[in-house]
């Protein structure tokens, strides 16, 4: 828990067994190549447990539903309940329960959230609600040896926990349930053990409610079950006191350890009938449960880093921090400390009277980022070169300094953490370090990507979806201009400022192309007159005009757009062409702002969403492709409509192949693009080169 970070799609080739927790099969599309990854691991076994527990009734799912919710909050949660099993024979006996029932609730528990470097401590199994177990293997006394004291007594050995742990884990008729599986994957992975089949319970909330609110356990907790869970402050402590889960007492991690199992155990029971009654199994069993897996694997390979280009890049933006300050205090006059908001908004505004100053409830001066570029876009230095600075120090700070810290001790390369179910529309997060807020507009944020390099005798292959919203806009829109535009190959940009401007494609100023550029992208987003004003350092009236030509131009991408307002008015939802819903329940908003965000959110969800849904497509299909065509090429990274792969030098090209074709066919067959994808690929010995 620490760790935590529909049926329209049916138009697929060849029918599967979705795992349906009611006992009755449910017919489904497979995931495009014939596999069973969906197939069911024990539906007998499962559909035996239902049928007991509704005296012999098999229930429809929605049924099924409204009874799990009323159980999951009537079953009080009992702590005292819980057992510590601290001998092997009892331990053997809860994992042959498990193999006998067919599916077991499962977590671990470590000493740090970084999978790549926590080593285990115990784990917990639950076998039904108020059933569960918890397992210590390496708990510490706090006193002892130098190294902080010996093991406490009584603990099963790690060895001989691992050697059952590995019984129940790897077979394929267990279905093993969990909260954020990636992260107890790669533990486990790390250990020899390779999860064969599994539940996520976060995947699952993620899946059916996307957009109203978070899908941590202890949240999903409080909604389902109507329970507060153990705080694990109350259990490891805070700030000085904070220790590591190993120096924890065994029986108050009994308390904690058991209670996560139980909680994702009933979790699993509210949520997995929702799949069918909501109509979304095929979004759990094609978009989610597939890519843990995929991600887990990219986060164990990591990226080689170097040290020295990232040492060599901290002290030339250093250096340029350090002009661009000379420079800010011969504009403000005086030294000041430029970090300082309310330093910064005394001289701004006090000082030097810019328009525009507003004060925050603190009653400083506002120095946001936005206050600051509105006033750079006037025509003002000052602010215009703070920026810059605030720009450079953050590059600094947050990866030339950063990066080398975030490099592991025995691998010795960098390893991202990929978040599943943080956005709202299916895009990924990357944390531990973030690898996806890299600059790539700006001359010193590219620099940053050479950091990334390949190991000697290998490339990097960056591949990136062209323009692949603008692409999915005008195949959801219907939009005949851009379709044929792409189909052209012609340069979209160019075509829509010729549509809009009526000037020739040819020789057509580079301004005129920019202009076309920002409108393009900034309809997808739901841009403003003044927010395109801002863009553009144009008049706003002008800006309005801009966005009413673009209209009257492209008719149908207003459609779409009223359209998508209306329906996410009505069902309080979007969805993507693969059939993920994104929520929005403050669309009805009486505060016309907090409704006008949700509109504009709605309008793009159904585009980000949909870009989103094809790369992870692509990537659930990657690894297969390569293995198909023997190629040793490994997934490293995926950074929004980029996917970044290590590849030997002699496989270079047929790799690029490989990749392309996946990518430009991951939509295939569930859904028919009625324009191309594009996808360009590049091999070279760093990330920037390759980009």
């Amino acid at each position: 828990r620490v760790a935590e970070a529909t049926d329209t799609v049916a138009a697929e080739i060849e029918p599967i067994t979705v795992e349906t927790e009611w006992g009755a099969e449910a017919r489904g599309p497979d995931l495009d190549r014939g596999t069973d990854v969906a197939e069911t691991s024990a539906p007998e076994k499962i559909a035996a447990t239902i049928s007991a527990e509704n005296n012999g009734q098999l229930m429809r799912p929605q049924a099924l539903v409204e009874a799990r919710k009323a159980q999951g909050t009537s079953d009080k949660i009992d702590h005292s309940a819980y057992v510590g099993i601290t001998d092997i024979a009892a331990l053997k006996d809860w994992i042959d329960q498990a193999i006998d029932q067919g599916f077991v609730a499962f977590d671990t528990e470590t000493t740090s959230l970084d999978p790549m470097q926590a080593e285990l401590v115990g784990f917990s199994l639950a076998l039904a609600a108020g059933k569960a177990c918890y397992v210590p293997l390496t708990h510490k006394s706090g006193q002892g040896d130098l190294l902080g004291g010996g093991l406490i007594e009584g603990q099963i050995p790690l060895n001989a926990a691992l050697a059952e742990l590995k019984r129940l884990l790897e077979d394929p008729s267990v279905l093993i349930i969990a909260q954020n599986m990636k992260y107890d994957w790669l533990v486990m992975h790390r250990l020899g053990i390779n999860i064969a089949r599994f539940d996520d319970t976060m995947l699952l909330s993620y899946a059916l409610d996307a957009g109203t609110g978070t899908h941590g356990m202890d949240v999903l907790a409080e909604r389902w079950l109507g329970h507060t869970t153990i705080p694990y402050k109350e259990v490891a402590g805070t700030g000085k006191s904070a220790v590591t889960f190993d120096m924890v007492p065994i029986d108050r991690a009994i308390a904690y350890g058991a209670e996560d199992a139980d909680v994702t155990l009933r979790l699993w029971q509210v949520l997995k009938p929702r799949l069918a009654a909501d109509g979304m199994a095929s979004v759990y069993e094609r978009l989610e449960r597939p890519l843990v897996e995929v991600l887990a694997r990219m986060e164990e390979r990591g990226v080689s880093v170097d040290r020295q280009i990232l040492s060599r890049l901290s002290g030339d933006l250093a250096q340029s921090a350090a002009a661009i300050e000379d420079e800010i205090y011969t504009l403000a006059g005086e030294k000041m400390n430029i970090g300082s908001p309310k330093q910064l908004g005394d001289i701004l505004f006090g000082k030097l009277g810019l328009p525009g100053g507003s004060k925050t409830k603190t009653g400083q001066w506002s120095t946001s980022a936005q206050v600051l570029e509105d006033l750079a876009a006037e025509g003002h230095e000052l602010p215009r070169k703070i920026v810059d600075w605030r720009q450079l120090t953050k590059l600094k700070s947050t990866y030339t300094d950063a990066l080398p810290g975030y490099i592991h001790p025995e691998t010795k390369r960098v390893h991202t953490s990929y978040s599943m179910a943080v956005t709202t529309t299916g895009r990924l997060s990357s944390s531990e370090p973030n690898l996806q807020n890299i600059p790539v507009r700006t001359a010193e944020g590219r620099k940053i990507r050479t950091a990334f390099v390949a190991p000697q005798g290998k490339k990097l292959i960056s591949a990136d979806y062209s323009q692949i919203e603008l692409r999915v806009l005008a195949h959801v829109a219907d939009i005949a201009q851009l379709k044929k535009a792409f189909d052209d190959g012609i340069d979209i940009h160019a075509m829509t400022a010729s549509e809009m401007f009526g000037v020739p494609v040819e020789g057509m100023p580079s301004e005129v192309r920019r202009r076309a550029k920002a409108i393009n992208f900034g309809i997808i987003y739901g841009i403003s007159a003044f927010g395109l004003a801002n863009q553009l350092s144009i008049p706003r009236e002008e800006a309005s005009s801009y966005i009413r030509t673009y209209f009257e131009r492209f008719p149908g991408i207003k459609d779409y757009m009223e359209a998508t307002k209306a329906a996410a008015r009505e069902q309080g939802y979007v969805e993507t062409i693969f059939g993920r819903r994104i929520h929005y329940p403050e669309i009805k908003a009486s505060n016309p702002q907090v409704r006008a965000f949700n509109e504009r959110a709605a309008i793009n969800a159904p585009i980000q969403g949909s870009a989103a849904d094809i790369i992870r497509r692509a990537m659930i299909r990657m690894e297969p492709a390569l293995a198909d065509a023997k190629l040793d090429a490994q997934m490293l990274l995926q950074v929004h409509d980029e996917l970044i792969f290590e590849v030997e030098d002699a496989q270079v090209e047929h790799t690029i192949e490989v990749v392309r074709e996946v990518m430009i066919n991951a939509a295939m067959p569930a859904v028919s693009m009625t324009v191309p994808l594009q996808v360009d690929a590049r091999a070279a010995q760093n990330w920037d080169e390759a980009h």
